[in-house]
């Protein structure tokens, strides 16, 4: 892969990891706010359960940091867009559409067949 396009996939790998640690901020930041308890137990299990789901994501977004971190890391040595299952290249629009991956999809859709069968 060319220099030129190497610098746009870093590019957009930054900006997904600042939008990421921003919203990771944010959560902190509700977390941290002292709220006054909700009179109404079905308001609180609403509120609890949109914290959960907040949670949840945040867990989602830390693995997808780690996979972005691992791309970064690609750019620099020279193996970014390279299938890590069978070392062909992925295809640029898969890039576009997932800048962290590390299948082509042919490989990729034989690991979702595997995790399928699995029960994963």
């Amino acid at each position: 892969m060319d220099k030129e396009k190497l610098e746009f996939f870093k590019k957009l790998l930054l900006k997904k990891k600042e939008q990421i640690l921003k919203e990771v901020i944010e959560t902190k930041k509700e977390l941290t706010e002292v709220s006054e308890p909700l009179p109404d137990v079905v308001d609180q299990a609403s509120q609890e359960s949109d914290l959960t789901f907040k949670l949840r994501l945040r867990d989602r977004e830390q693995k997808l940091l780690k996979k972005i971190e691992k791309a970064l890391k690609k750019i620099e040595d020279g193996t970014y867009g390279i299938c890590e299952m069978c070392g062909g290249e992925i295809d640029e629009k898969r890039l576009i559409a997932r800048p962290e991956a590390t299948l082509c999809i042919e490989c990729k859709k034989a690991q979702e067949r595997i995790e399928k069968i699995r029960g994963e």
